[in-house]
């Protein structure tokens, strides 16, 4: 399916109702459509064409959307990028890619303007509200609202794109190192969605209803969120950002039953007192991605709201479609990131690529109409990353008899100590049930001894004490003592990317940076 069918498919099988909720603001898939094909005549009348990278760069708001339909209808190729990256970040993709345009915001505008400079092409800035033209006397920023104004929405554009066309180039998020562009086609970005479609569709008719969307829209997560309700018919409730009052206020007025959240989000909801004063009565469920759940806190959400949390499992490579997760059919196995997908073959295999029996833990490949062609411009990494079709996730994983995917770690966070393989899930699953801790993360340092060793970072609760061989005492009543934290380290806060995914390899060069030793 292309994407740019997604709105003729609202009005085939929903008429027009409204699709986005944005502050005081109501716009129908009618109004989408308008504004989406004059963005793409605008395209198309500054010559970026068939092919061109475009990023769209700025906070969660209806301009994203329009902005992503109007580059698609252009055939041009959507390069999503979170606006709270800094100025080298967005300069290094905007250079990569070497992107011919850029929808931002005048918020974000400032540090598009720094990562644009003195760059080798030409690039022409679209700016979605109001600027002080005299700030920015530059013929290369475009008031976008004043300059589609007058353009006709019925004037012809350009023919559709095909399915396995590149859509869209997702950079990585550089947990690992330098990001790299991950190409997504029209059907990696629809395969998932339309499949949640179709079984729907099989029950019965679809009860059109209201989501949430406080998920960053520049990533895969919010990216997929998007595409489904296009699908289902549903309107989206859009935050610039995260409001956990907000999103109570929002649960209440428009009973909205299930949404897409990361565990900082599920973690409040569970913990909070916020929520006590509204009623959330109509939730049933929240899918969660990005990051690993600890146990304890889907307990005490569950217990909460007598409501699911449906943990899935994917990554930028496998665009919306994913690779497993739990839905309408699946019985629900806390701890586990579901079952995989019918369109999805995955296996755990050993570093030689050789398939492991049920219950051993390995690298996850996958194949399917979900996975990515490869990386823009990175033919050796490709090869790397894809091998006889397989993606090799490098992420880490048990499927046991009944086919249940438990996801343990990072393949490039295993710590290795003193030749035993020790899985930083293992120590967070444990210290996250202890009453002191508020977050936490496991990494590891190097040691001339061990060759690594196990350090802790944790955050504590507001107005608990408690101590560093207090800790590693509790971890060792639960785990082997060779799997134990050689030291717990205290921090304000963990460093963490736009969807809440620790970004532990920052953690590790913070650390390393300020000498912490292992002696």
């Amino acid at each position: 399916m292309l994407l740019t069918s997604l709105i003729d498919h609202t009005k085939e099988h929903y008429g027009e109702y409204p699709f986005i909720y944005y502050g005081d603001k109501v716009y129908t898939n009618h109004d989408v459509e308008v504004i989406a094909k004059k963005i793409s005549l605008l395209l198309k009348n500054h010559g970026i064409v068939n092919g061109e990278r475009v990023i769209v760069s700025m906070q969660n708001n209806p301009e994203v959307i329009f902005s992503y339909q109007g580059i698609l209808r252009s055939r041009n190729i959507v390069i999503p990028v979170m606006y709270v990256l800094n100025h080298n970040e967005i300069r290094y993709i905007v250079d990569d890619s070497k992107a011919r345009a850029i929808f931002t915001s005048a918020q974000v505008l400032p540090k598009i303007m720094e990562a644009t400079k003195n760059l080798s092409h030409e690039v022409t800035i679209f700016v979605t509200d109001e600027i002080d033209q005299e700030s920015y006397q530059n013929d290369n920023i475009i008031d976008l609202y004043t300059a589609i104004k007058d353009i006709n929405s019925s004037e012809e554009v350009l023919e559709s794109s095909e399915e396995n066309n590149v859509a869209a180039i997702l950079y990585t998020s550089g947990t690992t190192g330098t990001p790299k562009g991950v190409m997504l086609t029209h059907n990696n970005l629809t395969v998932g969605p339309f499949y949640t479609y179709e079984m729907k569709q099989k029950q019965g008719p679809i009860e059109q209803g209201a989501t949430i969307g406080v998920l960053p829209l520049a990533h895969i997560y919010g990216f997929g969120v998007m595409v489904a309700n296009l699908l289902l018919g549903e309107s989206i409730v859009i935050f610039s950002k995260y409001d956990l009052e907000k999103v109570c206020e929002t649960i209440e007025k428009f009973k909205v039953k299930q949404f897409a959240v990361v565990p900082a989000m599920v973690h409040d909801l569970a913990f909070s007192a916020i929520p006590e004063r509204y009623d959330l009565s109509s939730l049933e469920a929240v899918n969660c991605g990005s990051a690993n759940l600890p146990l304890s806190v889907i307990e005490a959400f569950e217990k909460r709201y007598n409501a699911s949390i449906l943990e899935a499992y994917g990554l930028s490579e496998t665009g919306t479609g994913g690779v497993s997760g739990h839905r309408d059919g699946v019985t629900l196995r806390q701890g586990s990131a579901g079952i995989p997908y019918p369109y999805v073959e995955v296996k755990i295999v050993d570093p030689d690529g050789n398939e492991l029996p049920k219950g051993e833990i390995g690298e996850v490949i996958v194949k399917g109409p979900m996975v990515t062609p490869g990386y823009y411009g990175r033919l050796e990494e490709t090869e790397k990353a894809i091998q006889d079709g397989w993606l090799y996730t490098g992420d880490l994983a048990m499927m046991d008899n009944e086919n249940y995917l438990f996801i343990v770690d990072r393949k490039k966070d295993l710590i290795i100590r003193g030749g035993f393989n020790i899985y930083p899930r293992d120590i967070e699953e444990v210290l996250s049930k202890h009453g002191a801790v508020s977050d936490v993360a496991v990494i590891g340092l190097p040691d001339e001894r061990m060759g690594e060793e196990v350090v802790a970072c944790v955050v504590k609760k507001p107005g608990i004490e408690i101590t560093e061989e207090e800790l590693i005492s509790f971890t060792q009543e639960k785990l082997a003592k060779y799997k134990s934290p050689r030291h717990i380290l205290f921090v304000d806060s963990l460093p963490r990317n736009g969807v809440g995914k620790i970004l532990k390899r920052r953690l590790r060069e913070e650390l390393q940076s300020k000498n912490v030793r292992m002696t």
